[in-house]
């Protein structure tokens, strides 16, 4: 069934000041209901876990809870692999630590120029223990991975893989099954980032068979937090980061310094709820039923701008030009030739649209494809976006380019 947008956009309050959010890949509009939840931990439970009073008692249930229905949200086959943290840069810097000590001299690392920095900069800092880095290196014609490029990376003393699940850029969606396959085979890990992918599309980590897999919550339409899933046996392989008491068997805590943020997993798990109400029913299958939902509405949207932005001999498309929901995500960028992007970002600014320009933090991919970043424009869609807001960005395409 289609989305109801009329319901949909009347859960995110701040919809309603009339800006067009298309900023979306650097945050998502929260729920409301995530806020209320928010509020009621604070004014209600606001007491540190695992006491034997009744409102800690309650606190320590909460916080179970929260971290099963992100389960749900990831199909893990456990709550304890669910880890939270307070942004995927954080979260995996942790990972990196947590795993330095099990990587000795010459044990190789493989990551991509085609990345957001967070799941690069932190394996890269590992050299300094002897760890040989690698780089896996997009096919420039394509603007695509080649699995052939990393297959010639892969060695036997390849321990994982880093990669994403989608560009923040480009919008490709990368086929992480076949790399995890592929990356298994040679018996190493895989590290996904799914940050660009996890507000468009059901993740299914059990059918991906990745081994970690990361992504913000702030960016999927609740507060500023991030989860990390791990399989749960190489999570307890992991060195813990918290107190020495904290043994190798106390996952995920070990991996939770100074515990999450309690309010905030509590607030995140009113996402499932809204998935799961837009699916219709609950559990896993509405979950998977709303998000073809949602990509449908994307797919509308993406369609209306590409079919536009492919017409201007003004602008080159970075990426598929294609709305197909199973090629790219509803993250548009593309090069503004012969305009200036100040400008146009004046332009969206006073029409209240919100955009941005730049690299994104994915600076190795812009500079390996010998991109000007300044002139990089983004518009990052998602479902609670209209095909009017759209066309308010066309006419200020068409004024200013």
């Amino acid at each position: 069934m289609p989305l109801d947008l009329d319901h949909v956009r009347n859960q995110f309050p701040a919809l309603g000041s009339g800006w067009a959010y298309f900023d979306n890949a650097g945050g998502s509009q929260a729920l409301k209901s995530v806020a209320d939840r928010i509020s009621d931990y604070l004014l209600t439970t606001n007491v540190q876990t695992g006491a034997s009073y009744e409102t800690s008692r309650h606190a320590t249930e909460r916080l179970a809870e929260a971290r099963a229905r992100i389960a749900l949200l990831f199909n893990a086959r456990r709550a304890e692999e669910v880890v939270f943290g307070a942004s995927t840069t954080m979260l995996l810097r942790l990972l990196a630590t947590a795993m330095a000590g099990s990587l000795a001299p010459g044990d190789e690392i493989v990551v991509t120029e085609f990345d957001h920095e967070s799941n690069i900069g932190p394996w890269v800092g590992l050299r300094e223990r002897g760890v040989v880095v690698k780089f896996w290196p997009l096919n420039k014609q394509t603007l695509k991975p080649d699995l052939a490029d990393l297959e010639a990376l892969m060695g036997p003393r390849t321990k994982l893989v880093c990669v994403t699940h989608a560009s923040n850029i480009l919008g490709t969606i990368n086929p992480i099954r076949e790399i995890a396959d592929l990356v298994h085979r040679y018996g190493a890990r895989i590290c996904v980032d799914g940050v660009a992918l996890a507000p468009h599309r059901a993740i299914d980590v059990q059918a991906l068979d990745c081994d970690y897999y990361v992504f913000s919550l702030y960016k999927t339409y609740g507060p500023h937090l991030a989860v990390l899933y791990g399989k749960y046996d190489h999570l307890l392989e992991l060195d813990g980061l918290y107190h020495y008491f904290y043994g190798r068997d106390k996952v995920p805590m070990k991996l939770e310094p100074g515990n999450p943020a309690y309010e905030l997993a509590w607030g995140s798990a009113a996402i499932v709820d809204y998935l799961e109400e837009l699916g219709g029913t609950s559990g896993r299958a509405s979950v998977e039923a709303a998000f073809e939902a949602v990509t449908q509405q994307e797919m509308a949207l993406a369609e209306h701008l590409l079919a536009y932005l492919r017409g201007r001999n003004t602008v080159r498309v970075l990426g598929d030009s294609r709305s197909d929901g199973t090629v790219r995500v509803p993250t548009i960028s593309f090069l503004l030739e012969g305009a200036d992007p100040l400008a146009l970002i004046a332009a969206t600014d006073a029409r209240h649209i919100g955009i941005r320009h730049g690299d994104f933090h994915s600076r190795r991919l812009v500079e390996s494809l010998g991109l000007p970043a300044q002139n990089i424009v983004r518009a990052s869609l998602v479902h609670y976006n209209t095909l009017g807001e759209v066309d308010r960005f066309i006419d200020v395409l068409d004024r200013a380019t």
